[in-house]
């Protein structure tokens, strides 16, 4: 059989200048991919050394045309290609995914070009938002944003909706509730499952129409019983971002089938820890206890500490419907007021879950350290252990602090660890963002009495420090077993940041009267280290540390390891929660076939899977960013009139953003609403007035009034108090 040609080769034999063509095509047209020369052999399927390819990947990056990463690894150098290429892209097509706006128009976000590609109303062709379409460039040209009109839809965003029922003689139609474009769905009578109308209910999708003239079709699965406005407002942030209200029956049937058992063969299985000093250290409202630590020690001053990690994977079999659910939701929804479960309650809450004075079934990650903190020997395993105490924050923080009370001498040594370990991390290059976390006090209702940061201590830090050393060392594990030919792994990535982004915040915050060294990726995690230092002393450069976390490329899950740069680690994967993330049922259950020999699994379908995971995650952040967001609105709602301290947060072409300071609510101030007309700075730092010529700058405190709040669309509206 004649062997076919490949799009990247195009014949067998290449000569210099045509192979180093192909190597830049694969990149090109794989914008994603981190490609070593083992990587690019496979991909151009031609039989020349990786020594020659490499030689090449050098000279491309000597043009500045790819990027050395670590390892021998590079990537597409995106700001280059589009500098080059200014308006080559007009007349092609893309795929991307669609934002809308509340005037009906949209951009659509391709991860190879710097500019969305603006899509005014009539050319959006039935997409809705967060759709992932093709569009194709209709006007493109040097220093215009590109405009496009929508091909197809390619993937839709969510396949059901929440919204208000209202039934009619021949079909009934619901009607979104959710922000963004409205959409309608026609429901055959027969098909309304018992619902009333005027009811909520959550429609499953079944016709998307053909064409605009053609009705969207869909059948109601679920009566929505909301307690009040804000209970309705958070069950539709959930649905819209594609998670499900309730377990599949079968699920629930598998879940309350499972039993406690601990039968003496599966005890035997295990390395029995069960006598050891054993304690979780959780908030004090969790429920689903996912980790705990215990402490021994040993000869010549050395110290063992377990890591010991839920074993859903002993209840979760694969590819059974619990585990096809989990993998469905792929996370646990932690919104401000409530938690929509990865697992049913049985499992995260009971059977799975820590709890003290219960023999458990773990997965463990044991740690030797000598008598100076230096760790010396590490063990993987499944194991049975006894929780001994459940500790809050709180009350272990109270303990660290006066060095006495329940297992004292044993937290003040973990203590001491990790505080090693941390220092051990930063000086391997980590990056110290620190972004406060806002917590809620709610009322019975679930409405907001009290905002505030929740403040993380040494108590915090120390369970967190042996979660990132569980983390690390059991990639570091499968990594250097498939060092002669690669274990496929589920890897947590993060990459470098995106040059431009980076310039364009370093300029930024020269601005603002900060510094950044953003020569080499040390220097400039060095320098983020030491804006939020500096942040802390001056207010004004707070405002710099939520768009310097912006420049960072996402963290995601990979079969390709190409570390995580914001943590330092040239392996981390994701262990230490499996009752709330499926990444982590993955990792367990890959290290378990590795323990003793090894197996490698079809890294294909693997990668499906961490795309997936890392789609679902970023859909359960935003759906709790929003749920933090409404609360916010919510908390002022009633305030009306008021004057409240600000800080400028933002520009736009409309007006400026502020943050409240109470309760950190974003809200834009019109400059319809201003005494006079402004002028704004091309890089959006700043806004002089043409009357005055008063200077606003971003990170600026202001004194402000609300005039309007708006709950459907979670809005408010500002004016500068002069």
């Amino acid at each position: 059989m004649k062997k076919r040609r490949t799009k990247e080769t195009g014949s067998k034999k290449l000569g210099p200048k045509q192979l180093e063509k192909s190597i830049y095509r694969a990149f090109v047209i794989r914008p994603k991919k981190r490609l070593n020369a083992k990587d690019l052999q496979k991909i151009l399927k031609v039989k020349i050394s990786k020594d020659k390819i490499n030689h090449h990947l050098e000279q491309l990056a000597d043009h500045q045309q790819l990027i050395h990463i670590r390892s021998g690894r590079y990537k597409l150098n995106k700001a280059v290609v589009q500098k080059n290429n200014p308006s080559k892209s007009f007349g092609e097509s893309h795929i991307g995914k669609l934002d809308l706006t509340r005037s009906g128009s949209g951009f659509v976000i391709v991860d190879q070009l710097d500019q969305d590609i603006f899509i005014h109303e009539k050319n959006i062709n039935g997409a809705y938002d967060r759709d992932v379409v093709k569009v194709g460039v209709i006007k493109s040209g040097r220093g215009r944003r590109p405009e496009g009109k929508i091909i197809e839809v390619v993937k839709r965003n969510r396949s059901k909706i929440l919204g208000l029922l209202q039934i009619s003689k021949k079909y009934a139609l619901v009607t979104s509730l959710g922000k963004g474009r409205e959409l309608v769905v026609q429901i055959d009578l027969k098909d309304l499952k018992g619902a009333e109308n005027g009811e909520k209910v959550i429609v499953e999708i079944t016709d998307w129409g053909a064409s605009r003239r053609k009705s969207i079709k869909g059948k109601v699965i679920e009566v929505v019983n909301e307690k009040n406005a804000s209970d309705l407002a958070m069950k539709t942030i959930l649905v819209d971002a594609g998670f499900e209200l309730e377990f599949p029956d079968a699920v629930k049937r598998e879940a309350d089938s499972i039993k406690e058992v601990f039968t003496d063969e599966e005890i035997s299985k295990r390395r029995d820890m069960r006598g050891e000093i054993c304690f979780t250290i959780d908030p004090l409202t969790a429920k689903d206890f996912d980790d705990a630590l215990s402490y021994k020690e040993l000869e010549d001053g050395q110290i063992e500490i377990g890591v010991h990690i839920a074993d859903v994977t002993h209840y979760v079999k694969e590819n059974s419907p619990l585990d096809k659910e989990a993998l469905n939701r792929t996370t646990s929804v932690y919104l401000v007021d409530r938690v929509l479960p990865m697992l049913p309650e049985k499992l995260s809450n009971n059977l799975c879950s820590l709890v003290p004075f219960k023999d458990r079934f773990t997965f463990s990650a044991i740690f030797t350290f000598d008598a100076k903190f230096k760790l010396i020997d590490r063990w993987f395993g499944k194991t049975v252990i006894h929780s001994k105490r459940r500790f809050t924050y709180e009350e272990a923080q109270d303990i660290i602090e006066a060095g006495k009370g329940d297992f004292s001498k044993e937290l003040l040594a973990m203590d001491a660890i990790a505080k090693k370990l941390r220092k051990a991390k930063f000086k391997n290059g980590a990056i110290a963002f620190d972004a406060p976390e806002l917590k809620f006090k709610l009322d019975d209702e679930g409405f907001p009495l009290e905002v505030f940061y929740k403040e993380r201590k040494e108590a915090h830090l120390l369970i967190e420090d042996f979660m990132l050393l569980a983390n690390r060392e059991v990639a570091t594990f499968i990594q250097k077993k498939g060092k002669d030919k690669e274990v496929p792994y589920v890897y947590r990535i993060h990459d470098t940041p995106d040059p431009e982004r980076l310039e364009d915040f370093k300029n930024f915050a020269l601005e603002l009267g900060f510094k950044m060294d953003v020569s080499t990726p040390a220097k400039i995690s060095k320098s983020f280290n030491e804006l939020t230092k500096k942040a802390k002393e001056d207010e004004s450069l707070k405002m710099l540390e939520p768009l310097a976390i912006r420049t960072m490329a996402k963290a995601a899950y990979s079969t390709e390891n190409i570390g995580h740069y914001g943590l330092g680690f040239e392996n981390y994967a994701h262990f230490t929660s499996p009752i709330r993330r499926y990444a982590d049922v993955l990792v367990h259950r890959l290290l378990e076939k590795n323990l003793k020999k090894t197996h490698r699994t079809d890294k294909e379908k693997l990668e499906e899977k961490c795309t997936h995971i890392s789609t679902m995650e970023r859909k359960a952040m935003e759906a709790e960013r929003a749920s933090i967001k409404y609360k916010q609105i919510e908390f002022i709602k009633d305030k009306i009139g008021q004057v409240f301290d600000a800080r400028i947060s933002g520009m736009i072409d409309k007006g400026i953003f502020v943050e409240l300071g109470e309760s950190k609510a974003e809200g834009l101030i019109s400059f319809n609403n201003m005494m006079e007309s402004f002028s704004m700075d091309s890089n959006r730092m700043k806004i002089t007035g043409k009357r005055t010529g008063q200077v606003l700058r971003i990170g600026d405190s202001v004194r402000v009034e609300l005039l309007e709040v708006d709950m459907d669309l979670v809005q408010i509206e500002l004016r500068l108090v002069e």
